[in-house]
């Protein structure tokens, strides 16, 4: 006889990827037809949006309570901790792209469309980066390193400090400084994403900086605003794990629901400081 704790896990049948799978499709319809103007689009949006969370508080809590329950082993544990190594590398490689196309625009790109052989075709481009690229003429004012992206970083570098100390607090038993270490972290999330959408509406309103302002704009906006979702993402997990922390679950040595979040939360870090460096900074 094999003992319950040696066999690997195996869920019940779930309903919960059924939603999943009609929230994004409702969302990608609904997105796409808002985008060609057609009304309707924005509520079927919306109502995929509401079917997602929906979705996830009941799948999330499904997890909780197999957790909690004591049917993850070791074996399991392994499995998630592969698992969310994968995913994690698989966003580093979703980054990897879209700073290899920042980098091929600058250094390579750019300065050949400045090139003298290139005079002929655009004799007033100048080749220099930050630039929206020939044949644009539209204005618009590079944003600054100093200011509210700097603020921001010091934000995320310290919401880094935090979840680590919330972790230590877990790994000691001390669970209010798990639960106030959380919370800390949660409200420098949500603190950079005021920031971030301030610095928008400033992009926009006074720098005439856009989503359609050229190589410059388009490579700013995909860049922070992916990272933005990240954190958005980021902070929502940090909720659930402080809540579920509140509600008493995790011990020293059984916890990695809160592990693999804080291993999220560093790499969007990590990510965030390249980011303010290669795109603000240089």
């Amino acid at each position: 006889m094999i003992s319950q704790s040696a066999r690997y896990f195996i869920p019940d049948p779930s309903r919960w990827p059924i939603f999943g799978s009609f929230a994004l499709l409702s969302m990608a319809f609904g997105a796409a037809a808002w985008m060609n103007e057609a009304t309707w689009g924005k509520f079927l949006l919306i109502a995929g949006v509401s079917i997602l969370f929906y979705m996830l508080f009941g799948w999330f809590g499904v997890v909780a309570h197999e957790s909690e329950s004591g049917k993850y082993n070791d074996q399991v544990d392994k499995g998630f901790r592969w698992g969310m190594s994968w995913f994690i590398f698989s966003e580093v490689m979703f980054f990897a792209a879209f700073f290899g196309a920042l980098f091929y625009m600058r250094v390579l790109s750019v300065p050949w469309l400045g090139d003298l052989e290139h005079k002929l075709i655009w004799p007033d481009f100048a080749g220099q980066w930050p630039t929206a690229g020939p044949g644009i003429s539209e204005i618009f004012t590079p944003m600054g390193a100093w200011g509210i992206p700097a603020l921001n970083t010091l934000l995320l570098l310290s919401s880094g400090i935090t979840v680590t100390w919330a972790h230590w607090g877990l790994l000691k038993n001390n669970r209010t400084q798990l639960i106030i270490g959380l919370i800390m972290t949660v409200a420098l999330g949500i603190t950079f994403l005021g920031f971030q959408a301030y610095e928008y509406a400033h992009a926009y309103s006074e720098l005439n900086l856009k989503l359609t302002t050229g190589a410059y704009g388009a490579t700013f906006f995909m860049l922070t605003g992916f990272h933005g979702f990240h954190v958005t993402v980021g902070t929502l997990m940090l909720i659930v794990i402080l809540g579920r922390s509140m509600a008493g679950h995790f011990t020293a040595d059984h916890h990695f629901g809160f592990e693999g979040v804080a291993w999220y939360w560093h790499f969007v870090d990590v990510v965030w400081l390249l980011l303010f460096i290669v795109v603000y900074w240089l």
